[in-house]
């Protein structure tokens, strides 16, 4: 039986596009990693426009898993946007953010959940990753760099999208586009604390990377603004910003 929404621990808030041969084996892994322990969790997986056969994929997962809740938008609007969407719709007491193309393992989540218990900000750290050096550790590196001398918050790896949040912090960001790569920095003072973690990282088995070594530009171009944007993301009278929109969600209804 499902539990009812104020009685899970954790929502795994997963964003996807054009994932489709990614998704069966996540979906078992994450169950495989989760079966057996005490932890009541729901899975939130966010189709950010995709043009394989994803959604179809997601609605098959969804019709056997009570536990699967899936939204899906109306075109890309950029993993940013699914992160918003999937934080909006969470409703554990924890969030656990993971990438959709089996690289994050979540066979790592009920260690970094056990974490969250004194940290409300616990964060994945790819120290042994599997990517290309040029495009992707070179980059990384410098970003990690960059971002924790303008921020203040100084991780290793910012880009790992493996994470937990308390719920309550994460509901009260006001994201923009391009905000993914910075959540800890901006989430760091609503919380009581961050800290790392070192997890596992896979080659990706299946699909191809979306980002390169242009994003370090994107970062450049974000750090001359992220001061101001860090006092905008947890500010309360700060209008909100519409950065998605839904074209239809799958859910079940609450088992009471």
């Amino acid at each position: 039986m499902t539990p009812t929404a104020p009685d899970l621990d954790l929502t795994i808030v997963i964003p996807i596009k054009d994932e489709e041969p990614n998704l069966l084996p996540l979906h078992d892994e994450i169950t495989g990693a989760l079966q057996g322990t005490a932890i009541s969790y729901e899975i939130v997986i966010v189709d950010d426009g995709s043009e394989d056969g994803s959604f179809g994929v997601l609605q098959a997962i969804h019709a056997r898993d009570p536990r699967v809740r899936v939204i899906r938008f109306t075109r890309n609007y950029g993993q940013t946007a699914a992160f918003a969407a999937g934080f909006a719709a969470a409703r554990g007491r924890h969030v656990a953010t993971l990438d959709g193309d089996l690289q994050n393992d979540p066979a790592d989540i009920p260690r970094l959940l056990a974490l969250a218990a004194r940290h409300d900000i616990v964060c994945g750290w790819r120290k042994r990753r599997h990517d290309t050096w040029l495009t992707r550790k070179v980059p990384s590196t410098v970003a990690n760099w960059l971002i924790g001398l303008v921020s203040g918050t100084r991780i290793h790896d910012n880009g790992c999208s493996l994470k937990v949040f308390r719920t309550d912090i994460v509901k009260r960001l006001h994201l923009r586009p391009g905000m993914h790569r910075y959540l800890p920095a901006l989430a760091v003072p609503l919380g009581n604390g961050l800290v790392e973690e070192v997890v596992n990282h896979r080659p990706r088995r299946a699909g191809r990377s979306k980002y390169g070594l242009s994003r370090t530009f994107t970062v450049l171009g974000d750090l001359l603004q992220l001061p101001a944007l860090k006092r905008r993301a947890i500010d309360p009278h700060a209008p909100p910003v519409a950065i998605y929109e839904i074209a239809e969600i799958l859910e079940h209804a609450p088992q009471l």
